[in-house]
């Protein structure tokens, strides 16, 4: 019965919220299930893999960068505040742009945006692999960033529609693998390309990869969403039928300008906090010829949080608003009336921050303190990419026999469990080999929490809203795996700050004039002053004690990097929290 109604398994009874989505979906839905003569429509497979091919390479172009940043600006000499935004930009413009686009491929053909954002991203891919200065390089990232905006929401939404039952639960489960296992394998890869064939091919290797995909996405991805969709399905409150519908009728100005702006606002903050400063300015921030110098009492970034807070706020004001009225909305506020939706949306975002709080701390400590290359880096953090696509492909026999919420807080205590055994085997001389395995574990409940989410996040959303839906959980992930990097790199500082003085000032025949030097020194390089200072040996600035000096810059990098996992932890730990109010509000409905 709970296939026929087009309803992810779950292990849990219809809540109110899921009886008023049944509602909002209507019976046009319903008969969209089953094809002509009530047998069901055989489920899209080979699309599935199409789908998360488009997924996987602007989820790997998230991560792909950083590694290859510091050969970038030896390469094209761009300034360091220039090769930060290389990486910021993209996730700002993806951030923006998600709903308004989101909600463009529900209207006028989710395939169709899926395609498109393919060739914007190709063309994006090429001009950054072409660039020789940094203006043509920001440009091709935002082009790249456009792109990317169309295709992850389509690639979900798709599978939202085409899917049903069990075999949607197994679509979601690889969906979610791909997302998680993706971003993993980002700094393996650029290490390898870096290293190897040159950086421009971390940008040039999705020409070719995305001419695959648009081949065999318009022959196997089905139309979905705009003229496609069943009469009345893509506006179950009837509101076109009371006003007319024209061409631009599903254009919301009012709120697209308030998410995009928001949006990129409030994740610019969380970016950048770390290089203006979370409260008073620790470097000059300039944006077309407007200057925000150091002598101002208040940085950039706590105004952009603020800013972008407000305008969240009053799009969330206006969107309730122009859905009384009938108007077009980018964001139905009726969707959170479906407790698995809106409690699942936040342990979506606490799983994203402490992922990307683990992929921001990791390699500035397998490289810096553990000394490990780039490429033996990215190998450790491969296991927790295997663990996740593992386990994502296995989520579903589980998610069968158990639920999806109960999945989810199995991955979550696996996530939890993975982390807290790396903090605790966290030291300069610990083997590879063992942190792999603290990343397995933790990779298992990955792709455990991050399959089902998926499945306990959307299952209940109207198909016609599935781009809406898509896009809602694909932009609170993107905002919580800034607020990951964002909250990780600051507790990273601030721990650094506190340990490494008095490590450094119980070194005999320390100069205290040096101690402030070092400690700025680590901070500023994210660890990588460590093998500059153990590079001297005992002839440098410090002489015999450069060894010593290097030794304990390295114990107290470590210990910094504990702090900063502990945050990922609790980050975890809310997620948890997350996942149980789902059940419980299921329980109660």
């Amino acid at each position: 019965m709970r296939a026929e109604r087009g309803i992810a398994a779950t292990g849990d009874d219809l809540t109110a919220g899921e009886r008023a989505s049944r509602a909002l979906e209507g019976p046009a839905a319903d008969s969209h299930r089953d094809a002509p003569g009530g047998s069901p429509t055989a489920p899209p497979w080979k699309a599935l893999w199409v789908l998360a091919a488009g997924l996987a390479i602007i989820v790997l172009d998230g991560t792909i960068v950083s590694v290859a940043m510091p050969t970038i600006i030896d390469s094209i000499g761009i300034s360091l505040t220039d090769a930060q935004w290389v990486t910021s930009l993209y996730n700002i413009v993806l951030a923006a742009l998600l709903l308004p686009l989101g909600k463009l491929g529900d209207e006028k053909g989710r395939k169709a945006l899926f395609l498109i954002g393919i060739v914007v991203f190709m063309a994006g891919s090429g001009l950054a692999a072409l660039s020789g200065a940094a203006a043509p390089l920001l440009a091709s990232r935002t082009v790249q960033a456009i792109g990317a905006a169309m295709i992850m929401p389509s690639t979900l939404s798709i599978v939202s529609a085409s899917f049903r039952g069990r075999d949607r639960a197994a679509a979601f489960g690889v969906w979610g693998a791909v997302m998680s296992g993706a971003a993993a394998l980002g700094p393996l890869l650029g290490g390898i390309f870096t290293e190897t064939i040159g950086w421009r091919w971390i940008f040039l290797v999705n020409i070719p990869v995305g001419i695959v995909i648009v081949a065999l996405g318009l022959k196997f991805v089905p139309h979905t969403g705009g003229a496609s969709a069943l009469p009345g399905a893509s506006d179950p409150t009837g509101a076109s039928r009371r006003r007319g519908r024209g061409p631009l009728s599903f254009l919301d100005v009012p709120g697209t300008v308030l998410a995009s702006l928001g949006a990129a606002l409030f994740v610019f903050g969380l970016i950048e906090g770390n290089t203006y400063g979370w409260w008073s300015p620790t470097a000059p921030f300039s944006v077309a010829g407007i200057e925000w110098p150091t002598g101002w009492a208040v940085s950039v970034t706590p105004v952009a949080l603020f800013v972008g807070a407000a305008l969240i706020v009053a799009f969330v004001v206006v969107e309730r608003l122009r859905g009384a009225r009938h108007k077009a909305v980018t964001l139905d506020m009726r969707l959170f009336s479906i407790p698995s939706f809106s409690w699942g949306n936040l342990t979506a975002g606490a799983v994203s921050a402490g992922e990307f709080a683990l992929v921001f701390v990791l390699p500035l400590y397998l490289v810096n303190t553990v000394g490990l290359s780039t490429i033996r880096a990215g190998l450790v953090l491969m296991a927790m990419a295997l663990g996740a696509m593992v386990s994502g492909a296995l989520a579903r026999k589980l998610a069968a026999a158990l639920g999806a919420a109960r999945v989810v807080q199995l991955g979550l205590l696996l996530e939890i469990i993975g982390v807290a055994i790396s903090v605790t085997i966290m030291k300069p001389s610990m083997s590879p080999l063992w942190f792999a395995g603290t990343l397995i574990i933790y990779g298992v409940g990955l792709g455990l929490a991050s399959a089902q989410l998926t499945s306990l996040v959307l299952g209940r959303v109207p198909v016609a809203q599935s781009g809406e839906g898509s896009a809602t959980q694909s932009t609170v992930r993107q905002l919580g795996s800034a607020l990951g990097a964002a909250i990780s790199g600051t507790a990273l500082s601030v721990a650094l700050g506190r340990i490494v003085p008095g490590l450094l000032s119980a070194i005999p025949g320390m100069p205290a004039a040096a101690v402030s030097g070092l400690v700025d020194s680590l901070r500023g390089s994210a660890g990588g002053s460590v093998a500059t200072v153990a590079a001297q040996g005992g002839h440098g600035q410090l002489g015999e004690l450069g060894p010593r000096v290097a030794e304990v810059m390295a114990q107290g990098f470590s210990r910094a990097a504990q702090w900063s996992m502990g945050i990922a932890a609790a980050m975890l730990v809310l997620g948890l929290i997350g996942s149980l109010m789902v059940r419980r509000a299921a329980q109660r409905g």
